[in-house]
């Protein structure tokens, strides 16, 4: 199938791997072109990107704080640091560890690592941009497969999709934008099905947020599956997201392959210190999922108060049903200062809402209440 231009691009990281800089970008509009700058919208409630509003614990601060004094050395000790507590945090050897500049670099080392011309990626429709946009700049042919009816990973239509061509398997779990989960079950079966020629890439973002059991990591997978690679990031529940640290899990071949495509001192100072200092908090990751998961289950309360249609979400977002075109309402949204997702094509009269603090999100409802009235988003 056709590619199809992304809303997100990371062209400067990927071009700086492929010599990309010289050519046209196959992308189209940015994401910050999309929107207004976000430097430039402070007094708006931004509830677009799926972030953290809590932000980093006090004393992931703390620890910048004391990171900042020795801001003018390279920070080389600290990425051995971070890639060993990582490692025990996982229970694996070091050497299975890829750290990256957010979650989005490991998955531009993967998509770099396994795409070329001739060799073609799977991924759902729709799901996160960010290979398919890596497939495009490797002139690899992208096959989407749409989601069930129940916005779900379709893994049996992406099995069948498989094929000695296939280079890489893309399952978000949970999947942005939908917030569905592929189960631990299913997934591990999935994987006897995926030819051991093709790489699969699980990316766990969101996995923190997730409280379903029927929901396992890929991480536990890849001693029987050596040909997964699992992706982490500190953006999400450890509110991490404008310090861009990242990381992949994969066998220690694979992580090889990522590593030769990674570029020079990719992680800072800052973020390691940050990293770090999260990954001994033992509160923080609890305390933000009670906080954001909470959350989320009250706005959903609320649209089933209201009639309104949502997909039922593992993460820090909701998929909300407005009865048309979403772009309209994005502006609309805008007007009243509030930043709310982007438009994806295959789900157009769906909106995508970022879980904010519990004011945040009480704002949000109230204008959509008065934007999206209940019998339009019927």
């Amino acid at each position: 199938m056709a590619f199809s231009m992304s809303r997100r691009r990371f062209a400067g990281s990927v071009g700086a791997a492929l010599g990309a800089a010289l050519l046209p970008s196959p992308f189209g509009a940015s994401r910050a072109s999309a929107a207004p700058a976000r430097g430039e919208i402070r007094d708006r409630i931004l509830l677009d990107a799926n972030e953290n509003p809590y932000g980093p614990s006090a004393s992931a601060l703390d620890a910048l704080g004391r990171a900042g004094r020795a801001a003018g050395r390279y920070p080389g000790a600290l990425e051995e640091e971070l890639r060993s507590k990582i490692a025990s945090h996982h229970g694996v050897a070091e050497d299975r560890i890829v750290l990256g500049c957010g979650s989005s670099d490991i998955l531009r080392m993967a998509g770099t690592s396994f795409l070329s011309p001739g060799r073609s990626l799977i991924a759902a429709e729709p799901t996160f941009e960010a290979v398919l946009s890596y497939a495009g700049v490797t002139h690899s042919e992208t096959i989407k497969v749409p989601l069930t009816a129940d916005h779900r990973h379709d893994l049996d239509r992406m099995a069948a999709a498989c094929d000695a061509q296939t280079g890489l398997v893309y399952v978000c779990n949970p999947n942005n934008p939908t917030g569905t989960i592929v189960g631990g079950d299913p997934l591990e079966a999935f994987l006897a099905k995926v030819p051991s020629t093709a790489t699969v890439l699980v990316d766990e973002a969101y996995h923190h947020f997730v409280e379903n059991p029927a929901y396992r990591t890929a991480i536990g997978m890849i001693d029987r599956h050596p040909n997964v690679v699992v992706a982490r990031t500190f953006s999400k529940i450890y509110g991490m997201a404008g310090l861009r640290v990242g990381y992949g899990v994969a066998s220690a071949a694979y992580a090889a392959t990522l590593k030769g495509q990674a570029s020079w001192d990719n992680v800072n100072l800052a973020g390691l210190s940050i990293a770090i200092a999260s990954l001994k908090d033992p509160e923080l990751v609890p305390k933000n999922r009670r906080l954001l998961n909470d959350t989320r289950r009250w706005l959903c309360a609320q649209l089933d108060r209201d009639g309104r249609r949502y997909i039922p979400s593992e993460t820090n977002f909701v998929m909300i049903h407005v009865g048309g075109d979403v772009a309209p309402l994005i502006r609309a949204f805008r007007d009243q200062r509030i930043q709310v997702g982007r438009k994806f094509p295959s789900l157009s009269d769906w909106l995508r809402v970022s879980i904010g603090t519990r004011e945040e999100t009480a704002s949000f409802l109230t204008a959509l209440q008065r934007i999206v009235p209940k019998r339009a988003a019927a």
